[in-house]
């Protein structure tokens, strides 16, 4: 088995894996030393690193789990991955609302005995394989939109509108762009796709502003409003990222992280980076996730088939878009939304997702064949 494995496993993904997450982890020791030193009382400043190790090695128990297990099994599966995704949401409501929290509390993590579960992002992986194996049973049926389309869009609206309740809308977000995407990769029309969308916005926008603090922060984007509270972090993340400069002030030398620029090791640790490293360790991470973006397309044309091909292609996008659009809010071009950097940022469920799911494309990765997928050929898009 160990044999395999070494003969067959996709070395160049691998390695930007490695790299991405040995980079993480030192910017993470880096960014959050300081807070962990005052959150322990003075006893330890590797608080967060620690969390963060213990929550990388079980997404590593995860990745090589499913780089071992046939990813074909998930095929299997997949409707009862999204109805257990359902389910989870819902019950991760409930439960918050049993305990007397109010309706717009945050309510997003299960708690599993030692564990913490934020059921948003086990949706995300559910409806990404959903997608992959709806795709794979209806692409005959997928530009008929009553009986191709409006099913799979039904289980993303249900998916986004119970992420959204908890309340978690820039999650919902990314959660439909990614299945959207997806179903016109898959070729669903583009007028079907804008027209669900135009729906979606209908509904979408006043939910977003029925929320003081989702207004502030959209207004504040644009320079309206006097509270200086809401644009604070973006703000600091800015000067940060100026202090920066070219080359950086050195590693471990930021000043923002002292307490300027708050939880700097959570969303806003590409600013930590930008003001360490420079635009020079801007530049290399952009290059790191092109280079494991272009190598995840690559496993996308060598698919062995097609529910694999759309499999790995949810995997790949979902990466980049968290990425760039943290990147984006962290240097002013997007309203802050709290999403993760995959790999760099402090979290919990979302990096063990993130591993188990970079365990599934090196899964298809190694099962696949240059020039096998006869998939893209002849393949058109509708509008």
């Amino acid at each position: 088995m160990i044999d395999m494995l070494i003969q067959r496993y996709d070395r160049q993904l691998l390695i930007y894996l490695g790299v991405l997450a040995v980079m993480g982890t030192v910017m993470l020791y880096s960014a959050s030393w300081y807070e962990s030193f005052a959150s322990s009382n003075g006893r330890t400043d590797m608080l967060y690193l620690q969390g963060h190790l213990k929550r990388m090695l079980v997404g590593v128990f995860f990745l090589f789990g499913f780089l071992i297990l046939d990813y074909r099994r998930l095929k299997e599966i997949a409707p009862y991955l999204v109805i257990g995704a359902i389910i989870l949401l819902i019950a991760t409501k409930a439960y918050y609302l049993a305990k007397g929290f109010g309706w717009y509390k945050p309510a997003r993590w299960l708690f599993v005995g030692p564990f913490t579960l934020q059921t948003s992002d086990f949706a995300r992986m559910a409806i990404i394989v959903f997608m992959a194996y709806y795709i794979d049973k209806k692409r005959d049926q997928l530009k008929d939109f009553q009986m191709g389309l409006l099913p799979a869009l039904s289980v993303l609206a249900v998916t986004m509108g119970l992420i959204v309740i908890q309340p978690d809308y820039s999650t919902a977000l990314m959660i439909g762009a990614i299945g959207v995407l997806i179903l016109f990769i898959g070729g669903a029309k583009i007028s079907q796709l804008s027209l669900a969308g135009a729906g979606a916005l209908l509904v979408g926008i006043p939910v977003l502003l029925s929320r003081e603090y989702r207004r502030q922060r959209i207004f504040s984007f644009f320079g309206i409003g006097d509270n200086p509270e809401v644009g604070y972090q973006a703000g600091q993340s800015l000067i940060s990222l100026g202090n920066g400069g070219i080359f950086g002030v050195g590693l471990g030398n930021s000043i923002e992280k002292n307490h300027f620029l708050p939880t700097p090791h959570t969303d806003f640790i590409f600013a930590i980076i930008g003001e360490e490293l420079g635009f020079i360790g801007i530049l290399v991470l952009f290059f790191l996730f092109w280079f494991l973006f272009t190598r995840g397309l690559a496993v996308v044309q060598e698919a062995p088939d097609l529910f694999s091909m759309f499999l790995s292609f949810g995997i790949i996008i979902s990466v980049m878009i968290y990425f760039l659009v943290n990147a984006a809010y962290v240097v002013g071009f997007a309203p802050t939304t709290g999403l993760p950097m995959p790999f760099i940022s402090y979290g919990g469920s979302h990096t063990i997702f993130t591993l188990m799911s970079m365990g599934i494309l090196l899964n298809i990765a190694r099962r696949g064949r240059v020039g096998s997928n006869t998939y893209y050929r002849g393949y058109s898009y509708d509008y």
